[in-house]
């Protein structure tokens, strides 16, 4: 085990400090927000740091010099005094039940009114109660309060699939963080954070004085560690990494960043920021894993990715304005914009002549996972499955063995659930499917491939073969085939010097899997 102590999990500023967790000194941030700003909001995605950077604030503001002793704000100006600080956090509780957000509300809010000495007069107006709690502790103490509120949209995502109880929670939430604005004189600083920004019709639509620092350059590394933090805290660690898996330190280095680097939250100056749940998970127990989707797949999510199906070749390189992304409706009718704020995507090139963004997976933990993710999605797979299929394919698609693999692909067609076929868009389905399996063992991989003759439907290519694959449906596969030949799709690899293989492969309605193929070499 490693000898550093590394918080993970650890969402409290003070425990981290008292009982020698490494900390990241991110109070440069914290200092910059307290003096410039007022009404803050951020977006990151889950297990990113948010809270541990909300319990920051809240230490400094609760007068804890002690706790920050030898870091950055230790050595500002400030006057360290004690202000009222309301905390709110609304992660760990399923919002499912009509009656969910009230006890959570009315929990937080009873135990401040003890705290002050109110008695509610009208139990249910939780907003009402809250403007009472805050005009309280401002008058009690002589202090402005402090509201810090932690994954504001955990009861929104929660209902999406229910439309009138999210409505009921989205009035609810507005009237109770309205008095972010109407009790500004007493209000020192507050601050919202949450996976995703909801757009029109939310409670944004009210709270026009709150700063959205999402995207804000000089705010880029809030949240995760980045590469320079990573080699001023974490050299011993990666010493450690490296010797227990027979690696040298840049070795061990590159493995880390390939697996959990390559976040960017800003379009242009982003530095490269680490995952910092998976990478101390790695650190900590000297292993390669993955960490971060090892802790589920939100629901929500798991609901958008089933009713919206994209081309998956998009998640790649897909290109998007900025308003896109940084705006997400309720219906999440848009997956892209979800994708990037929960961690999916992100930032991996900027046109700034056309001020859109380039989204791509940031390293391969993500990559990996998700298309795991979404071939038990697609095939009703469990992981288990999934990853003896696919290691069942590698060696065969690697060397050269093509009937070895679409015996295999015919196998893992057959053995689908009923209800796992989208009916509709079949074809699309298996070659998604496909597409899917490919990624997870690391090829090159393009559907629908553009040549000046065509469209190839399935690009495949290892160190030594080129597969070329034309689908049909309910047809044969010696049309299939023919459309490869007749339309010239080999022009563009013929002097790539591997081997090309053609593949025409026929989806039977009937069966439900590939009824037939034909395997053509070129001599």
């Amino acid at each position: 085990m490693a000898e550093l102590n590394y918080p993970i999990g650890i969402q409290s500023f003070s425990e981290i400090r008292r009982n020698n967790y490494v900390y990241v000194d991110k109070t440069f941030y914290v200092h910059d927000l307290i003096t410039r700003g007022k009404y803050v909001f951020l977006s990151r995605p889950r297990r990113f740091g948010k809270s541990l950077l909300l319990s920051t604030i809240e230490a400094f503001f609760l007068g804890q010099r002690q706790l920050f002793k030898g870091l950055y704000i230790d050595s500002q100006d400030h006057e360290w005094n004690t202000h009222p600080v309301f905390h709110l956090d609304l992660s760990g509780t399923n919002y499912s039940q009509p009656d969910s957000l009230y006890i959570h509300l009315d929990d937080y809010l009873s135990g401040w009114e003890s705290n002050l000495g109110i008695i509610p007069e009208y139990r249910k107006a939780l907003g009402l109660r809250f403007k009472n709690v805050i005009q309280a502790a401002h008058s009690q103490t002589g202090q402005e309060v402090v509201i810090l509120i932690d994954e504001y949209d955990k009861p929104l995502l929660d209902t999406v699939d229910a439309p009138k109880l999210q409505e009921d929670y989205r009035n609810d939430l507005r009237a109770f963080y309205s008095n972010l604005k109407s009790q500004d004189k007493h209000i020192r600083f507050a601050m919202l954070t949450g996976v995703t920004k909801f757009g029109h019709l939310s409670i944004f639509s009210d709270l026009n004085n709150l700063k959205d620092i999402s995207m804000y350059e000089k705010y880029a590394g809030i949240c995760g560690i980045t590469t320079e933090e990573l080699h001023q805290y974490f050299e011993k660690g990666i010493e450690e990494f490296a010797a227990k898996n027979g690696l040298d330190k840049i070795g061990a280095f590159e493995l880390l960043r390939n697996n959990y680097d390559g976040y960017h939250f800003s379009p242009q100056g982003s530095p490269d920021i680490y995952n910092p749940f998976s990478l101390l998970s790695a650190l900590d127990s000297e292993r390669k894993g993955e960490y971060w989707f090892g802790t589920g797949t939100p629901t929500f999510l798991v609901k958008m990715l089933k009713d919206n199906r994209l081309p998956l070749a998009d998640f790649e390189k897909y290109e998007s304005s900025i308003s896109n992304i940084t705006n997400v409706s309720f219906n999440l009718n848009k997956p892209i914009p979800v994708l990037y704020q929960s961690g999916y995507l992100t930032i991996k090139g900027y046109n700034d002549i056309d001020d859109f963004v380039i989204l791509g997976f940031p390293n391969k933990e993500v990559e990996s996972g998700f298309f795991n993710n979404l071939l038990e999605l697609y095939a009703s797979l469990r992981t288990v499955d999934s990853e003896l299929t696919i290691r069942r394919f590698v060696d065969a698609v690697r060397n050269g063995d093509v009937e070895t693999f679409m015996t295999g692909l015919q196998s893992l067609f057959s053995d689908f659930q009923y209800d796992a076929f989208d009916l509709r868009h079949l074809e699309q389905h298996y070659q998604d499917v496909i597409y899917i399996v490919m990624k997870l063992m690391g090829l090159y991989v393009r559907t629908e491939y553009r040549t000046a003759s065509g469209r190839i439907d399935l690009l495949i290519k290892t160190a030594d073969y080129i597969y070329l694959f034309e689908f049909k449906m309910d047809k044969s596969a010696a049309e299939a085939l023919d459309q490869i030949n007749t339309k010239d799709y080999l022009l563009p690899f013929r002097a790539d010097g591997r081997k090309i293989v053609r593949i025409g492969a026929n989806f039977s309605h009937k069966i439900r899997s590939i009824s037939e193929w034909i395997i053509q070499p070129v001599q």
